[in-house]
């Protein structure tokens, strides 16, 4: 199964080497699942023909704004809007999550309670789903379709499901303890509040459920449902 990744930022320089962009670290997560990859760096205005192109599409965090004036985002929108009505899967994380309800008719806004970073816990269907975060927007209304699959106190609209078109997260599932904690340094100081990027440290040897969320992602894609 081809996934076409739609990349809508890139990793911090300093950590490129070290850790790829975000399409690697998406890659490294699904690996040995059945997929190939393609990427589209549509930040840098780099899109697919066709919304058919691909068997499905992932569209991955970004440090903008879905709200921001971007030249990337209205066409981006559109492509999103095309590959709802053709009822060809996505998946978006963070802003991918943010952009695919907005386009659908949600609304994204800066979060008045502030941060979520690092290890973050969510309510899936009842299972406790443990998982690095990484956002102060947030999908605070979600379109008509949308159902909410995952959530926490925090953040209400955590992961949403539009019945087989599109399974969206807030968290990053793509993202290890050890990138979280890089990012803290290389992104965080000055920006997020220093006792928030102090716990990222704390938890860090703490477990998170990154291979749980690949496999939904898996199941999303190839049979158009949620793995339980």
């Amino acid at each position: 199964m081809k996934i076409g990744i739609l990349q809508t930022g890139h990793s911090p320089d300093a950590m490129r080497d070290s850790h790829g962009d975000y399409s690697d670290l998406f890659e490294k997560l699904l690996a040995g699942r059945g997929f190939e990859f393609r990427t589209y760096s549509v930040v840098d205005m780099e899109f697919p023909e066709d919304v058919n192109d691909c068997d499905g599409w992932l569209l991955t965090g970004s440090r903008h704004g879905t709200y921001e004036d971007h030249p990337f985002i209205p066409p981006l929108e559109d492509f999103i809007r095309a590959a709802y009505k053709a009822a060809v899967p996505m998946v978006g994380v963070c802003f991918g999550h943010q952009i695919i309800a907005q386009a659908l008719g949600g609304k994204v806004e800066k979060f008045k309670g502030g941060w979520a970073v690092g290890r973050q816990e969510y309510d899936f269907g009842g299972e406790r789903v443990a998982l690095n975060a990484w956002h102060q927007d947030q999908v605070v209304t979600r379109p008509a379709d949308a159902e909410i699959c995952g959530t926490n106190g925090f953040c209400e609209n955590a992961a949403l499901v539009y019945g087989n078109k599109a399974f969206t997260v807030q968290a990053h599932p793509e993202f290890t303890s050890d990138f979280v904690g890089e990012l803290a340094e290389s992104r965080g100081r000055g920006v997020v509040p220093d006792p928030l990027l102090d716990a990222v440290a704390d938890n860090s040897a703490l477990p998170v459920d990154q291979q749980r969320l690949a496999g939904q992602i898996t199941t999303f894609f190839k049979e158009r449902k949620l793995a339980s």
